[in-house]
């Protein structure tokens, strides 16, 4: 069933025929994805009023990039590093970064990405953008531990009784799962590391810096980023895409809900998607605006 939904696409307003249903697959509790997701799916609620827009909670990136494929999601958050071969799956644009964030108690003895080794340790939620990258970096440095999946409130709560050594969240900042803990955990720098892997893995990693007082009293935290992107399945129509690329892109303050990392969303730097292409729609909005 079609619902026509009015849009504006450009300049001009017109209808626009969109689906009854839109599945917008975000991430998990306690990181910035689910939270970006839901007040970007109200937003295009309002853009498309016929349709029903439904932010879905998931593992994160890896499940997202499945249900796009598969058609159960029409939209969906991923970051950029496992995106391979992108078969049916079309940007609709780059947002903000995530970032590796490893999150350990206060009081361990833990300084080092190495240290982690035979310890327990959450490699976040399963089918999530932070299990494929933190056990793409366990595998490339030759390491082993007592990992676990789980989701990044969870591993945070664990963290904080004690019965985790570490929780890796590959997410926006601040994310809440570390905010949440208010000091009672610290983050440790993986500056080599960073380098080595972004140098193996060309693309998707870069080094970059964690600003200090992110979270409160923490210092500033060397580690690397990866793009996010909003992503549509190809079938989508180019009309119902440059609704959802315009919102977006004109929508970001609400849409980013005061995080400061994904307050970065900009017309500029939303084209570049590696090597995902951007769908029709949305590279029809992308020349209609003046940048």
């Amino acid at each position: 069933m079609v619902g026509a939904a009015l849009g504006l696409a450009g300049c001009t307003q017109r209808k626009v025929e969109a689906p009854a249903e839109l599945v917008l697959a975000t991430g998990p509790d306690g990181a910035v994805f689910r939270e970006v997701g839901g007040a970007l799916a109200e937003a295009l609620a309002e853009q498309l009023p016929g349709t029903k827009v439904i932010p879905l909670p998931t593992g994160a990136s890896v499940e997202n990039l499945a249900l796009l494929a598969s058609g159960r999601a029409q939209l969906a958050l991923s970051s950029l590093d496992p995106i391979d071969a992108p078969e049916k799956v079309r940007a609709v644009g780059r947002l903000y970064d995530s970032f590796m964030q490893i999150a350990v108690p206060s009081v361990s003895p833990i300084e080092h990405f190495r240290d982690l080794a035979g310890k327990r340790i959450s490699l976040g939620p399963k089918g999530s953008g932070t299990e494929f990258t933190a056990t793409r970096m366990l595998n490339h440095f030759g390491m082993s531990a007592l990992d676990e999946r789980m989701g990044h409130a969870e591993a945070s709560r664990r963290v904080a009784e004690g019965s985790l050594d570490a929780m890796l969240a590959l997410t926006g900042i601040p994310t809440p799962a570390i905010t949440d803990l208010r000091g009672n955990v610290r983050l440790i720098d993986i500056p080599q590391e960073a380098i080595q892997f972004a140098d193996t893995f060309r693309g998707p990693y870069i080094p970059a810096t964690i600003p200090a007082k992110t979270y409160e009293a923490l210092p500033s935290n060397k580690t690397f980023a990866v793009p996010n992107l909003l992503l549509a399945h190809e079938s989508l129509s180019a009309d119902v895409v440059e609704v959802v690329t315009r919102t977006v892109f004109t929508e970001t303050a609400r849409i980013v809900g005061g995080h400061p990392e994904a307050a970065r969303i900009n017309v500029r730097t939303g084209i570049a998607t590696g090597l995902v292409p951007l769908h029709d729609g949305a590279a029809r909005w992308f020349r209609s605006v003046k940048r």
